[in-house]
């Protein structure tokens, strides 16, 4: 009668064994599943401009090109950089102030932690040109020109500036 209870107290035990890992590997099914729900934010580096954007993020992503002036409304370089940026404006260029204040979620995404960010990214969200500070109108709008040009190679508008 002794070996009949070791055996079932071995099937007990077994099964509990059991139950446990199963346990365990639900609530990792679970964890996994509820990460790929949302996508993640691409990397950024600290103090840099965002080398990729998501274009869901971004009012009109179905346009060839993006122009994002990350800004606070306390900062005074903040607003002559939108002004200047929303002189791009067009049918294949959109132009969008994402403010400190109204679009906090997006500053924390892409790890801005300085104001004013200038980005011009196209249309697979690649940021082609970036800049961190003032920047005058001039070498705005010619960083643009040579992004939209036909003639440069992919990549030759790259020249993010600090």
């Amino acid at each position: 009668m002794l070996n009949v209870t070791v055996g079932l107290s071995n099937v007990t035990d077994l099964a509990l064994r059991i139950s446990a890992i199963g346990a365990v590997v639900a609530v990792a099914a679970a964890i996994a599943w509820r990460r790929r729900r949302a996508p993640a934010a691409p990397t950024q580096p600290r103090g840099a401009v965002p080398a990729q954007l998501n274009r869901a993020d971004f009012d009109q992503p179905a346009t060839p090109w993006l122009v994002v002036a990350f800004t606070s409304a306390t900062c005074v370089t903040c607003a002559d950089i939108a002004r200047k940026a929303g002189v791009l404006a067009s049918r294949d260029v959109a132009v969008q102030e994402v403010e400190f204040a109204g679009h906090r979620a997006l500053h924390d995404r892409y790890r801005i932690d300085a104001v004013p960010t200038l980005v011009i990214a196209d249309s697979r969200g690649v940021v082609q040109f970036g800049h961190l500070g003032p920047l005058s109108a001039t070498d705005l709008w010619a960083a643009m020109a040579r992004c939209r040009d036909p003639q440069l190679l992919q990549g030759e508008c790259t020249a993010p500036t600090v």
